[in-house]
């Protein structure tokens, strides 16, 4: 039976969603009442995410797709609304380092072009192939996971902190342009998470991260704030930075 919760009769997507940061939101909206579809490119994964959920007693589907591809995150938002009628929270949380170089003049042109193509133009893609269901809606959330990284930079990470700072920037003018639609847009900064990508630097939750002093967190950390921009009037807030960093980002 659906889950009566702050998130029922709510649809939300979740890019992302077969591991890590994505895969906590999506099962913790489902546990708030949301149908939850899971967008990323690893079925299995996806399909373990929304199994998940279902064993859990709500409503999910997945759809494998590659932010990358404008057509395959219009069909995922077309299977998601075909599945469950509407699509009112989207959170953009598809992304990764792809260039691994300690610096600019060292680094491959093709890596740097892939980290901004998945982090920034995935996430274009996905907003803009959210809008218009949203707007059916009469209402609707976007959530874009950023990081600290585009708000101040760090050497060996100019591919990762330009296209998180590109992505910042699309949240302030896509909150300008929406807020006459009840659709608020945000920035979630999580800071350093126990995924795959920080586990080089740090092994366990609670460690400081490198010389940063900035605490690590497991993805069910980042999950209240997910689910208090889930939550938030249809005039809420829009064009911010939440940040779970200690200091500012």
């Amino acid at each position: 039976m659906p889950v009566d919760g702050p998130l029922s009769g709510k649809v939300a997507v979740v890019t992302g969603a077969g591991r890590g940061i994505g895969r906590a939101i999506a099962v913790a909206y489902a546990a708030a009442g949301a149908a939850v579809s899971c967008v990323a490119r690893t079925e299995s994964d996806i399909a373990q995410t929304a199994a998940e959920i279902q064993r859990g007693g709500g409503p999910a589907t997945f759809v494998q797709a590659d932010v990358t591809n404008y057509d395959s995150v219009l069909e995922a938002f077309r299977a998601t609304v075909d599945e469950f009628g509407g699509i009112d929270i989207v959170v953009i949380n598809a992304g990764g380092n792809l260039d691994h170089s300690p610096d600019v003049e060292r680094g491959s042109p093709e890596q740097w072009t892939g980290t901004v193509q998945l982090n920034l133009i995935g996430s274009y893609h996905t907003a803009r192939a959210a809008i218009p269901h949203l707007k059916e809606r009469g209402a609707g959330k976007l959530i874009a996971i950023g990081s600290g990284l585009g708000h101040r930079g760090r050497p060996g990470e100019s591919a990762y902190a330009s296209a998180k700072a590109g992505l910042s920037m699309l949240i302030r003018v896509l909150a300008l342009e929406l807020w006459p639609h009840n659709i608020s847009v945000n920035e979630l900064v999580p800071g350093p998470v126990l995924t795959d990508r920080v586990a080089q630097y740090a092994q366990e939750p609670g460690s400081v991260f490198q010389d940063d002093s900035e605490w690590v967190k497991t993805p069910e950390d980042v999950v209240p704030l997910a689910l208090f921009l889930a939550t938030q009037p249809d005039k809420g807030p829009t064009g911010q930075m939440y940040s779970l960093m200690r200091r500012d980002a």
